[in-house]
């Protein structure tokens, strides 16, 4: 009587092995998916904190919801490596071509730098003053503004410094070091060939030249009359006249307000609330991302390497 129960029993279980096989395989497809979902949130979270990191997302391709005043940063050295006339103007551009901008600031931390890269920023500043005449532009010094830094500010409507600030040294060097005595104390002999009397210009293991070295002076001094010449289409009358003003020396915030180099005490702050009357502050500097400043400093590097022709180079600082 059980013998044809048999066949029934072996298919019910065969029915639920399949079963279990077919739940464990839907099961797994889920994992499967669920884990390509996961993987992929993954893969989309890295590429946009990469293409954060590389900057490729500019604050000047968003929308600003309201009227504000636009900041841009200088510091460091003015020079085609760090606060470069490029990155600058760049930011410049973006800051008087966005609708809501009320006021520019320019913030200043430089010591000073390259008398190109300066002048260059210098100009842009003045052609967009004359494009957009209703956005003004301003200069709040932190810590320093010194030579390139404050023939830069000097394009500013008006700079405004801290008590304690150090402004001024307007001037221009040239400076570089002399290895004549000590390779004769070592016992070695320069062998400098040149095609052209003056290739070997202020060479520094050579003796000083007399004739290049006037001629120096001369050119550090066309170059100091342009850098007065700046300033003193900046500032205009508020310039105390005084002899030391264009010697090359510093002073501080306060001094620097009496002798008409700035105009008052201020922060970027109380210069967006009190002056341009737009109180919300937005950062236009121009920042390059890490692959194009790594292509930059490898490129840089490489013309350091390859480049026969290095000397001192004439600096506003």
């Amino acid at each position: 009587m059980s013998e044809p129960e048999k066949p029934a029993q072996a298919n019910w279980e065969r029915q639920v092995l399949e079963k279990l096989a077919l739940s464990a395989l839907q099961e797994q497809r889920r994992t499967r998916h669920w884990g390509i979902f996961f993987k992929s949130l993954g893969f989309i979270y890295l590429f946009v904190v990469l293409f954060l990191a590389a900057g490729w997302f500019k604050s000047g391709d968003v929308s600003l919801p309201k009227a504000h005043t636009a900041l841009i940063d200088v510091q460091g050295v003015i020079s085609a490596d760090d606060s470069s006339a490029d990155s600058v103007i760049s930011s410049l551009q973006d800051a008087f071509d966005d609708n809501k901008t009320r006021g520019v600031i320019l913030r200043i931390n430089s010591p000073g730098g390259s008398p190109v890269q300066a002048g260059q920023i210098y100009d842009e500043i003045k052609r967009l003053r004359a494009k957009h005449p209703d956005i003004p532009l301003h200069a709040v010094v932190d810590d320093i503004c010194a030579s390139g830094g404050y023939y830069v500010a000097a394009a500013a409507d008006n700079i405004y410094v801290d008590k304690a600030s150090i402004v001024g040294s307007i001037g221009v060097l040239m400076d570089g070091f002399g290895f004549t005595k000590t390779m004769e104390k070592l016992g070695v002999e320069r062998r400098l060939l040149t095609a052209g009397e003056n290739k070997g210009f202020l060479d520094p293991f050579s003796p000083v030249d007399e004739k290049q070295q006037q001629y120096a002076k001369k050119m550090l001094e066309e170059i100091h009359n342009q850098f007065i010449g700046v300033v003193k289409e900046g500032r205009g009358k508020r310039l105390k006249d005084t002899p030391e003003l264009f010697s090359g020396l510093v002073w501080s915030g306060q001094a620097s307000i009496e002798l008409g180099l700035a105009d008052g005490l201020g922060s970027v702050e109380s210069v967006a609330r009190d002056v341009i009357k737009a109180e919300e502050v937005v950062d236009f500097t121009y920042r390059p991302g890490f692959v194009e400043r790594l292509a930059s400093r490898l490129g840089t590097a490489m013309a350091q390497a390859w480049s026969p022709f290095d000397r001192a180079g004439v600096s506003l600082r």
